[in-house]
């Protein structure tokens, strides 16, 4: 089955608590009337979570190689003694 916009964006509405509570209600009695809808809820929210998960992984590598650039490279040389002196016992 394939899922329109206005769907989709109707579920991201429920899913982030966004919108007016007329129209949370309108959402809770279509759950109630139509079971596939609340599938398209728990996946699209699976969906969320996933690409969530994926970008904080992502973001955790950028920031990973940058320290490897920073801290392991000869030409960083300098900012790596200036951070390290920073943290080390005077």
């Amino acid at each position: 089955m394939r899922t329109s916009l206005n769907e989709i964006k109707l579920i991201d509405e429920y899913i982030f608590k966004n919108g007016l509570i007329e129209d949370k209600l309108l959402f809770d009695a279509m759950l109630i009337l139509n079971p596939a809808l609340s599938n398209q809820v728990m996946w699209q929210n699976r969906t969320h979570a996933l690409v969530l998960q994926f970008s904080r992984n992502k973001l955790k590598a950028e920031i990973e190689s940058v320290h490897r650039q920073l801290f392991n490279e000869p030409t960083h040389q300098s900012f790596r003694q200036r951070i390290l002196s920073l943290f080390s016992k005077q």
